[in-house]
């Protein structure tokens, strides 16, 4: 199933035309049938990154919103804090297990990671942290799985068409 996928980079120092990661995620999620539905940067705002995210949110024609930068723990770095509050629900699991196989490249420097994941109005969000090794694990050994509806025995892809039901199993906004 090709999905609906939106990127945003949040930084001060990198333009789309020095966006290494960016430009990994982009070519990984297109070889993978997946539909770029928009690509931005912006800088470390939390306020113009939670804008963006929001908008994408409200986008039924967005399924997927991946971020990368600004996960950091320095003044600047605020994605968690802008894209946090937006989340229906969170993917504890994700930012664990991301934590866990960047621990076999770059080692206890894993643990300044606050990379996340969670649902909101039926669009899957993860946030990222910037580097070029960061995207590559994350999209080659974690969200491209998760994002094939033939991985087993589960993955969101089939939980998209019901990521919008209410708690008493009605259909949401």
């Amino acid at each position: 199933m090709s999905l609906a996928i939106a990127l945003l980079t949040v930084s001060d120092t990198r333009t789309l035309e020095d966006d290494r990661s960016g430009d990994a995620l982009q070519q990984r999620l297109e070889a993978a049938g997946h539909r770029l539905v928009q690509r931005l940067l912006v800088p470390d705002d939390r306020y113009q990154i939670r804008s963006e995210v929001s908008r994408w949110i409200a986008d039924a024609g967005v399924q997927v919103v991946i971020s990368s930068g600004g996960t950091g723990l320095t003044g600047r770095d605020g994605t968690p804090e802008a894209v946090a509050p937006l989340l229906d629900k969170t993917i504890e699991g994700f930012g664990e297990l991301f934590r866990v196989l960047s621990f076999e490249t770059i080692g206890t420097s894993s643990l300044q990671s606050r990379a996340l994941a969670g649902v909101a109005n039926g669009t899957v969000i993860f946030v990222l942290p910037g580097s070029l090794d960061a995207v590559q694990t994350a999209w080659d050994r974690l969200i491209s799985a998760q994002l094939n509806g033939a991985t087993r025995p589960c993955n969101l892809v089939q939980l998209l068409p019901r990521l919008r039901e209410s708690q008493d199993g009605q259909a949401g906004p």
